[in-house]
């Protein structure tokens, strides 16, 4: 196991110097559901929220949450994000929505704290925005599938 890299020699919390890194090609994807009453979800698909387009304006939320994410987790480096996409897909036999994030830079670290932030946030949102008819929508599901570039190179989950 890798040792934990916010910590210096002496167990003090840093934030990790990126400098000597090569600039790289990285990709991130994350994924989450949101799983709600059938109602709910038939609501969101139907356009018949009385809050307007609970996907689209998720997406947005989504998007903004990666441009933000070094201003939410302490210790993240500030990124030039090349793309985020956030797609959401209403699936009416699990009665929820799935949510996934693929976000990707040209830097020295990588962008899966950015994806996570992202599927959070727009998950996030669809909550905010239904809870007056669902409070008991479930978060679950959220991590990360794959990243690359950098020195650690691929990693997927299985």
């Amino acid at each position: 196991m890798a040792e934990l890299s916010h910590f210096n020699a002496a167990g003090e919390v840093h934030m990790v110097d990126v400098g000597d890194k090569e600039v790289t090609h990285r990709v991130a994807v994350a994924e989450g559901w949101i799983q709600m009453q059938p109602a709910t979800l038939e609501r969101i698909v139907a356009g018949l929220h009385f809050k307007g387009d609970v996907l689209g304006v998720a997406r947005i939320a989504g998007i903004m949450g990666a441009k933000c994410t070094a201003d939410l987790i302490p210790l993240c480096h500030p990124l030039a994000l090349t793309r985020i996409a956030v797609d959401l897909q209403p699936l009416p036999e699990q009665s929820a929505v799935r949510c996934r994030a693929t976000v990707e830079t040209f830097g020295r670290t990588g962008v899966e704290m950015e994806a996570l932030t992202a599927v959070q946030v727009a998950l996030l949102t669809v909550y905010d925005m239904c809870k007056s008819v669902d409070r008991g929508m479930i978060l679950t599901n959220i991590g990360l599938l794959e990243k690359s570039g950098g020195q650690s190179g691929v990693w997927r989950r299985e």
